[in-house]
């Protein structure tokens, strides 16, 4: 989905935000327990038991690395919770095509001799089907390290029912809810909706409206993104009411939108309910400058919905660094293996995969204690700056440090602030012709 338009430059200055020259964004939201944007196939994980680093047991039953054999070179295991199924699959299912290249490329190199494993369970884009996925993979499988999730109401749910008050570490792969950054604990490989926000109230306000109509999907997912709005936006908030997911129609919410008089309407919501209100006002004949945060864009939406029924649209959506060699290589790898280029969200569930393998060879120990020592150093700013496994690993295998090493993610800088937030790059998309077109980038 690469985007061109002009005036970029003069784009990049109304939006008063630092432009990001090389970025791709790549569909999707991920924020809640909803819905999904594009994405396709992919699976799994191994099963494996964990071990210890070193010469000394911890959290699992094997020994040391050295040479006896046996079950000291068990693969080292993490877990993962993933939308397999349910709304928000279509993100799951490129998070486990990403999961997989990352695992691929760990396991070409090792850690310390050993290969890494991945156990996943299914969240069902749900809040406690989430709950019970992390439940089973940290108190029974006993992993110490836990990527979930995508939506931020399953993240949070994960976090202050599971992993809160234990040594384990939770990184979100998808999910931009602005609450998360209240939990310090829980890290998060996606950026914060804030940026999001922020660029959306410079880009309507650029655009000369004065008055939004805004409704937004009830849960934490869209009532964080749609205060932030609110809070930057400098013009009048005419219409601000929420919808509930999956209903089978939004007539009422649409003729409210257009009964507030305001000529400008923000969508923070999910793709299918997304489709069904742009078709409904299509049917209707109203006539309306659309926004959308990150979660309406998405093949589906295209596919849904009529021609000319989104002319003219912004989105702003996660990015992705397509002009750094490490991304390009990720891509082709990426498009060779599923025939179509991967999302953002890929990118953060790969980067989330070789995070957690370089915590894992920079401790001391296979225990959550030790890794929550190195998780936020190793793609620290502090160290050399590598673009990939191999190199990160080598550093570590030659004596070095977690702090002698930052990781530069194909998904582009991990340095994680005391929130556990890493910087967000961002693109401004546009339905041109029934297509997204990008026409800027942004640095929240």
């Amino acid at each position: 989905m690469s985007r061109d338009t002009t005036d970029v430059a003069d784009r990049r200055t109304l939006l008063k935000l630092t432009g990001g020259a090389g970025l791709l964004a790549l569909s999707g939201c991920l924020s809640t327990t909803d819905d999904g944007g594009d994405g396709s196939d992919g699976s799994d994980g191994g099963d494996g038991d964990d071990g210890s680093d070193g010469d000394d047991g911890s959290d699992g039953d094997d020994g040391s690395d050295g040479d006896d054999g046996g079950e000291s070179m068990d693969p080292y295991e993490i877990g993962m919770v993933d939308s397999l199924t349910g709304s928000l699959s279509a993100f799951g299912e490129r998070n486990q095509r990403g999961a997989e290249m990352a695992l691929s490329r760990v396991n070409d190199v090792g850690i310390d001799g050993r290969e890494l494993s991945l156990a996943v369970e299914d969240s069902e884009s749900e809040n406690q089907g989430g709950i019970a996925a992390a439940q089973k993979l940290v108190n029974q499988d006993g992993v110490p390290f836990l990527i979930g999730a995508v939506g931020s109401g399953v993240s949070l749910a994960i976090y202050e029912s599971v992993v809160e008050g234990t040594d384990v570490v939770q990184l979100s792969q998808n999910s931009t809810g602005l609450s998360l950054t209240d939990f310090p604990g829980l890290l998060r490989m996606s950026p914060s909706g804030r940026s999001q926000s922020l660029a959306l109230s410079n880009i309507i306000a650029d655009d000369g409206y004065d008055e939004i109509a805004v409704t937004y999907v009830n849960n934490d997912y869209g009532q964080s993104l749609t205060d932030a709005f609110v809070n930057a936006y400098d013009g009048d908030v005419v219409y601000n009411n929420p919808h509930d997911q999956e209903q089978q129609s939004y007539s009422s919410v649409i003729s409210e939108m257009n009964g507030s008089g305001a000529d400008a309407w923000l969508f923070i919501t999910y793709q299918a309910e997304f489709a069904t209100m742009v078709n409904e006002a299509f049917s209707s004949g109203y006539e309306a400058q659309f926004y959308g945060a990150d979660s309406v864009s998405g093949d589906s939406v295209l596919e849904n919905t009529p021609e000319g029924s989104m002319n003219g649209m912004k989105i702003v959506v996660p990015s992705a660094p397509i002009e750094e060699e490490n991304y390009q290589e990720f891509a082709s790898a990426f498009e060779s293996e599923y025939g179509q280029q991967p999302t953002s969200w890929a990118s953060y569930a790969f980067d989330c995969v070789i995070n957690a393998a370089l915590a894992i060879q920079a401790a001391d120990e296979f225990t959550g204690a030790a890794l929550q020592e190195t998780v936020r150093r190793v793609s620290g700013p502090e160290g050399e700056t590598v673009t990939s496994f191999a190199a990160a690993s080598e550093i570590l295998a030659n004596g070095g440090g977690p702090d002698d090493v930052d990781y530069q993610g194909v998904s582009g800088p991990i340095d994680f602030n005391e929130d556990g937030d890493p910087v967000g790059f961002l693109q401004v998309l546009e339905v041109q012709d029934h297509a997204y077109e990008g026409i800027d980038f942004v640095e929240g």
